[in-house]
């Protein structure tokens, strides 16, 4: 019980809102707000399930980030890496670098102490390679345990998700035997 109590206190910093199931249909309908019209109650599920969809689309594109993001920063941790273990050498060291896509350049590069970091948003900065490494496993570090946070909300969306669509169709089939009972002809539709 208290791991569920976690799981929702836990979504409800990440923002997502839990959907709430619809087990007894006809005591949803005779809420106040919805006055027993269930065009009310599937336009409110219909924005709920939008939401969600928003939700999920954001997350998606996310996910695509933080995936190219983790293996950038993992290839620039290794070269700071690289580069501590050949600082005390003598001899440059011989290096391919991509220009474009087709096109690289081969130089030599002196052993050093520091490196500069291409932080984004057209920043640069110079670090010491201890630090520059430091920096780097801290947002190798982050960027991992992000993308696990993104990947749990995105399966919790899923459940929201789903939850949501189960609810549109059993107000619709409420709707459906409602209609046909008023009609005075049996119900084809079971919910």
């Amino acid at each position: 019980m208290s791991d569920e109590r976690s799981e929702v206190a836990e979504k409800v910093v990440t923002g997502i809102p839990k959907a709430v199931f619809v087990d007894d249909v006809d005591e949803y309908m005779k809420r106040a707000d919805i006055n027993e019209s269930a065009e009310v109650a599937l336009r409110n599920l219909e924005e709920s399930h939008s939401k969600y969809k928003f939700m999920e689309y954001n997350l998606t594109t996310k996910k695509a980030r933080l995936k190219t993001q983790v293996p950038d920063i993992k290839t620039s941790l290794n070269i700071v890496r690289h580069l501590q273990s050949k600082k005390d050498s003598p001899e440059d060291l011989k290096m391919h670098f991509q220009l474009s896509d087709n096109l690289y350049a081969k130089a030599k590069v002196p052993p050093t102490e520091k490196v500069c970091l291409w932080l984004g948003a057209n920043v640069m900065l110079e670090y010491q390679l201890d630090d520059a490494e430091k920096l780097l496993q801290k947002n190798q570090e982050a960027a991992i345990a992000s993308l696990e946070q993104v990947d749990a909300d995105l399966g919790f969306l899923r459940d929201q998700l789903t939850t949501i669509e189960v609810n549109m169709a059993r107000v619709y089939n409420w709707d459906v035997k409602r209609r046909q009972a008023a009609k005075g002809t049996s119900p084809a539709i079971s919910s």
